[in-house]
């Protein structure tokens, strides 16, 4: 075995929802580093354009919105416009909504599922001709679908929608993974604890207050995210199969876990 090769994702073409900040681009950048050619969608053009712009030229921004069908469908045309085969999708698009119990409104409920849930579900049975063209018995298709670690335990905050979709993720990634494995597709999960980001502010403006309920004792560093994406998008993560990794410095694990230290 050529373990020099093992990580390697040269010649491979990606596609990162979301991966023009946050987790995404963490990822992103990290499918560069390893020779991946990787295009990124989001909603807002303008951000997607700018950021494929300073990631260089392997990086192409693709606009879309993955909170409805059409939104997928669209996103979907436009990669097979542009590629046969897609070998890496990663499902990193996502939202959140805060409020109180009895005030939360449906609007709330509907937009967090439509992208958390219905989106990456609908995206990937959209993108099924390009991963398939992709997919080998010596080399699979990937899929890594981005969870949270508010799908395995309950965070203090009123965010009901979020932490259910992400419930949800997971086990739409063991209910996929088992029947798109057979079609040397292999789809895994990745679920982030506390990364600095527009969507966890908390991580990202308090890294000293989060830390110390990390037994880590530090906060996610964007080198975390992306090893953790390329070791499951590469041939070394093949016989990972429906997993959803936990990448938290230890929170879900923690006896005494802290404040809000999630993703």
């Amino acid at each position: 075995m050529d373990f020099n090769k093992l990580f390697s994702l040269e010649g491979r073409v990606a596609l990162v929802t979301g991966g023009h900040r946050g987790i995404g681009r963490m990822i992103t950048e990290g499918f560069l580093a390893q020779g991946a050619k990787v295009y990124i969608s989001g909603r807002k053009a303008d951000a997607c354009k700018a950021a494929a712009d300073e990631m260089g030229d392997n990086c192409i921004a693709v606009p879309g919105d993955v909170s409805s069908v059409e939104g997928c469908k669209a996103l979907a045309a436009e990669i097979a416009s542009r590629e046969e085969r897609l070998d890496i999708l990663v499902n990193n698009a996502g939202v959140a909504w805060g409020e109180e119990y009895l005030s939360f409104p449906e609007s709330g409920w509907d937009k967090v599922m439509d992208t958390n849930v219905k989106g990456l579900f609908f995206l990937t049975q959209a993108l099924h001709p390009q991963l398939k063209a992709a997919a080998s018995f010596e080399r699979p298709a990937k899929i890594i679908n981005i969870a949270s670690i508010d799908g395995f335990k309950v965070n203090p905050w009123e965010t009901y929608s979020y932490q259910a979709s992400k419930a949800a993720v997971i086990h739409l990634t063991r209910k996929m993974a088992s029947k798109l494995a057979s079609e040397d597709i292999v789809m895994s999960g990745i679920a982030p604890g506390a990364f600095a980001s527009n969507m966890n502010k908390a991580a990202r403006d308090h890294e000293d207050t989060v830390e110390k309920g990390i037994p880590a004792k530090r906060i996610g560093r964007p080198e975390d995210m992306a090893a953790a994406a390329i070791y499951l998008a590469s041939s070394a993560g093949d016989y990972v199969v429906g997993t959803t990794l936990i990448v938290d410095g230890g929170i879900v694990n923690a006896a005494n876990p802290g404040a809000r230290i999630d993703a």
